[in-house]
């Protein structure tokens, strides 16, 4: 399986989508679906956008009671996407539920990836707001081991964990890395950031990129930049 860049489509209504993604006229990029555009369109926003020819990465970061997420996970399937995830923080017993439900009769599923720690949080924020103090990169690690034993196929992580995450879990469990910015842009409020080559270099599987492709004076030279640092 190759690198990716998957675009961050964070709009607020599907007017907005689709005027983003009518600028690709070309190479059609693998999109992130996320809470915001989900809950303003619902599900058929996913089906519209799968019909365009993307693949999707559903992000909602499920984190539930066991059986909620598996009911949940057993829905989503049915929307034909490419990727989705939970919080790794949901425990063990909730990842295994996650993925059972995910899986379809035939066997088939997305693939299925957790959320160790957020890219807005450091170590700072991690001691005082949730009373976690072992080393953060410490946590990551436990939490993509958990997700493996639980049979997922990787993490959402900084790419500054990436490396890291395989020397844990092997080189095919997959790191799913935002926190992905130019070297000459704005990092926003990403406080654990890498440029698309370094997150190359380093072992990201995909990158998600959002403003700085969204919100570019010309998005498709954005995404075809990124494209160009992290896969070609």
């Amino acid at each position: 399986m190759g690198r990716d860049v998957i675009v961050a489509c964070d709009f607020s209504s599907a007017e907005a989508v689709f005027s983003f993604l009518d600028k690709f006229t070309e190479r059609k990029p693998f999109v992130k679906i996320g809470m915001e555009l989900f809950y303003a369109e619902g599900p058929q926003i996913v089906k519209e956008i799968k019909k365009r020819g993307h693949k999707i990465f559903l992000d909602l970061k499920l984190h539930d009671i066991p059986n909620t997420v598996k009911k949940s996970m057993a829905v989503l399937s049915n929307l034909d996407v490419d990727m989705t995830n939970l919080h790794a923080g949901g425990t063990c017993r909730m990842m295994e539920g996650a993925l059972e439900g995910l899986t379809r009769p035939d066997g088939t599923r997305p693939l299925l990836i957790a959320v160790t720690q957020l890219t807005s949080t450091d170590q700072q924020s991690m001691e005082e707001d949730l009373l976690i103090k072992e080393p953060i990169d410490k946590v990551v690690m436990h939490y993509a081991a958990n997700a493996k034993k639980a049979g997922l196929d990787g993490v959402v992580c900084s790419p500054l964990e990436a490396q890291k995450v395989h020397d844990t879990c092997g080189e095919k469990f997959l790191t799913v890395t935002p926190g992905v910015r130019f070297a000459d842009g704005d990092i926003g409020d990403q406080k654990r950031v890498m440029t698309p080559a370094q997150a190359k270099e380093i072992g990201s599987d995909y990158i998600v990129v959002g403003r700085p492709i969204t919100a570019a004076d010309d998005p498709v030279a954005a995404y075809n930049r990124c494209v160009a640092e992290f896969v070609d």
